[in-house]
């Protein structure tokens, strides 16, 4: 697999473990201590930077450090709303639409004139 495909594919795994870890615990482990969230969340997020280092590493060979962040903020985005929606079924509201759309103007700017 070529450098980009394998990094989106690598990052958006990543984001699915970074997304668990972070949020998770609000539904999950809302009666329990913090720091047990928080152990939780730690053993979580290994495995996001598992593959979220890595995934940097291969993709620095082909984007710019900018490119890369505007890439993960993308793929967050793309992963967060489905589990705000149907893990934590919170609804959905207009403002998400106009939020997205500024991201994905965020990544036309840092990858126009590419290739």
């Amino acid at each position: 697999m070529s450098p980009l495909p394998l990094t989106i594919l690598m990052l958006a795994l990543s984001n699915v473990f970074m997304t668990f870890a972070w949020y998770a615990h609000l539904k999950t482990l809302n009666h329990r201590a913090w720091w047990i969230a928080a152990l939780a969340s730690w053993g979580i997020a290994l495995f996001e930077y598992l593959l979220q280092v890595p995934a940097n590493r291969i993709g620095y060979t082909v984007l710019s450090v900018p490119q890369l962040k505007i890439l993960q903020e993308l793929i967050t985005l793309a992963v967060f709303v489905p589990f705000t929606l149907l893990y934590l079924k919170q609804g959905l509201k207009l403002d998400y639409l106009w939020a997205s759309l500024c991201m994905v103007g965020a990544v036309y700017f840092m990858f126009r004139g590419q290739g």
